[in-house]
């Protein structure tokens, strides 16, 4: 198992994009752990990290609750020359509490903003001489007025606004942008320069050893003798945590497809002959379709959607795992979700403190108080590109890879309103249309997501001749590497057209397509 000593410890405050911190320093080549940022000091001093960096958050430091670093932790930092890069509120954090002034913004930044290094850096060394302004994305609503005894500012925002300072004596540096965000132009570059000419660390995290090390501690945890339960849809994430399980510990895991009724057009068809004749995994296939509508009947509330699906589901994994036992003489212990660490944070913040939850995931908040299970997560601190490398590491088909998100509630959360019959035969045939058109286009591998949405409106038209009262769907198609942001697509328009002249000619009902152009944030990418 990969050590965590010697790494770099991230100390989150809140941030949505604290886990996207750890991403990027995994990315380089080094190891990396999140820790509350109010996490005692001596669970600091355990890690011996190489380096420390302070997360964004929602807060504002001067207001009287707002998080703040432990007793004792500058000594520690100081006295063992540790690198301290803040982030956001990280900044704000440390230019308040070694005694400069933070105060509310005259003006927010949020977005891409310009910012321009004003003074040597070691920061911004590699960019000097190549770009003195550039494009960074930023997020704030305070800022830094004055600063500490022996700091400088390093780079500004055309507006003024200080946007990194640092006190290369103290080994300490503070950015108000985001440089994890694939939006700041020279971000990896910046960050790769700190950590590995700054801190002086080496890159030696590659994806054979954390391979390995999810093997481990896989194996530590299940032991030689239990079985385990997999919750297994077709898409990536739980295909590649079978997988994943599979090589850990052999033929003791039991994978279960359920066909809630929610699925789209043939899924259950299309996966069982994959997981058949490809993964050669142990698969047993559970029509509850039934089940699910008749709980779904009538919600049109989506957090209320999501936590009825994940009841029902475990369910179904409690009675799966009752037929097993009486098949195998050993009950299954733990459960295996393909759960990612997006739906960790936007279900559930590090710190719920001072964090925000964005919407709560079928199989994150929508776990019932009294669980038969143990949980096994072994993607939960991935994303969605690290995971699909994961899969190819593991030898599964690209077919499978290749395949866009798919939320595990299902098409529940593509209605908009309550879940009808009607509503999922139009879905499906839409997004099956679409997603066809995609692949005939050549546009489906360029595009991270894409799917159809279902919403509760008629509109009028004309269709052979006469007039059409019939529903409008909405198209959402987003480029990403990770799922945290994402921008919509940009088709041609003739290709649009195409698209919307095929839905409304093949699928019935249907007589106006939208298309969504909002990108993530400040909208996220499914709908609910």
């Amino acid at each position: 198992m990969i050590s965590h000593k010697g790494s770099v410890l991230i100390l989150d405050f809140g941030s949505q994009y604290t886990q996207l911190i750890a991403r990027r320093v995994r990315e380089i080549g080094i190891n990396s752990i999140v820790l509350k940022g109010n996490v005692a000091l001596k669970d600091i001093q355990k890690f011996e990290p190489k380096a420390i960096i302070l997360s964004g958050g929602p807060a504002s430091v001067y207001e009287k609750h707002a998080p703040k670093l432990v007793p004792g932790f500058f000594e520690y930092q100081s006295k063992n020359k540790i690198p301290l890069l803040g982030i956001c509120y990280g900044m704000q954090l440390l230019m308040h509490a070694l005694g400069g002034n933070v105060q509310k913004a005259l003006s927010c930044e949020y977005g891409k903003t310009q910012i321009r290094v004003e003074s040597y850096s070691d920061f911004f060394l590699p960019v000097r001489e190549k770009n003195h302004s550039f494009s960074v994305w930023m997020s704030h609503g305070d800022e830094i007025k004055e600063l500490p005894g022996g700091f400088k500012v390093t780079a500004r925002s055309l507006s003024g606004v200080i946007a990194a300072v640092e006190n290369q004596e103290a080994r300490i540096y503070a950015l108000q942008f985001h440089p994890e965000v694939t939006h700041t132009e020279h971000g990896m570059t910046l960050l790769k320069h700190f950590f590995i000419d700054v801190c002086e660390m080496q890159a030696t995290r590659t994806l054979q050893n954390l391979t390995n090390e999810l093997i481990e501690q896989i194996q530590q945890k299940v032991g030689v003798s239990d079985h385990v339960l997999c919750a297994l849809s077709g898409g990536v994430d739980s295909t590649v945590a079978a997988v994943l399980v599979h090589k850990a510990i052999g033929d003791r895991l039991h994978c279960v497809f359920v066909d809630n009724g929610l699925l789209r057009f043939k899924e259950q068809e299309k996966v069982m002959k994959a997981f058949k004749n490809y993964l050669h995994l142990r698969v047993n296939c559970v029509e509850a379709d039934r089940s699910f509508l008749s709980k779904l009947k009538g919600v049109v509330d989506p957090e209320q959607k999501r936590k009825i699906i994940g009841k029902e589901f475990i369910s179904v994994f409690e009675q799966e795992a009752v037929n097993i036992s009486k098949n195998t003489g050993k009950r299954p212990k733990f459960l295996v979700q393909g759960t990612l660490y997006p739906d960790i944070i936007e279900s559930s913040a590090f710190d719920k403190k001072h964090s925000v939850t964005i919407k709560t995931h079928h199989n994150v908040g929508g776990l019932p108080k009294k669980f038969k299970f143990e949980l096994i997560e072994p993607l939960r601190d991935l994303f969605k590109d690290e995971v699909r490398k994961l899969g190819i590491e593991l030898g599964i088909p690209l077919d499978f890879i290749k395949r866009h998100p798919f939320p595990g509630p299902g098409l529940a959360v593509r209605i908009l309103g309550a879940v009808t019959p009607q509503a999922l035969e139009i879905l499906r045939n839409v997004d099956e249309v679409f997603l066809r058109s995609l692949k005939d286009e050549g546009l489906y591998d360029e595009i991270w997501q894409a799917f159809s949405v279902f919403l509760p409106l008629k509109s009028v038209g004309v269709q052979g001749d006469g007039r059409t009262h019939s529903y409008v769907v909405a198209l959402r198609a987003v480029t990403s590497q990770d799922g945290m942001t994402a921008d919509w697509y940009q088709f041609k328009p003739e290709v649009l057209a195409r698209i919307s002249n095929q839905i409304c000619n093949e699928v019935k009902n249907v007589n106006r397509v939208v298309y969504d152009i909002s990108s993530k944030p400040p909208a996220t990418i499914e709908w609910e």
